[in-house]
């Protein structure tokens, strides 16, 4: 691998263009620091989640078994 090939120290401190004027990124700052748009959210729980999957898992599975012996394949 060549040298020329591995970015230059400079290209990972360049700052993107603007794509907001600085009146328009005020505006934006302001309603992001006035907490309108926060909401309180519960905690994810995980294993309830895996909890859940599971028990769907488990039902379509039994139901999957049940409709595979009424028609005789099993």
């Amino acid at each position: 691998m060549s040298s020329s090939d591995s970015p230059s120290p400079d290209s990972e401190n360049t700052i993107p263009p603007k794509k907001l004027s600085d009146e328009d990124q005020a505006k934006v700052d302001r309603y992001l620091k006035s907490g309108h748009n926060d909401v309180e959210r519960k905690p994810f729980r995980p294993f309830l989640l895996l909890g859940i999957i599971l028990v769907v898992l488990t039902v379509l599975s039994l139901l999957s078994l049940f409709i595979a012996r009424t028609k005789g394949v099993v």
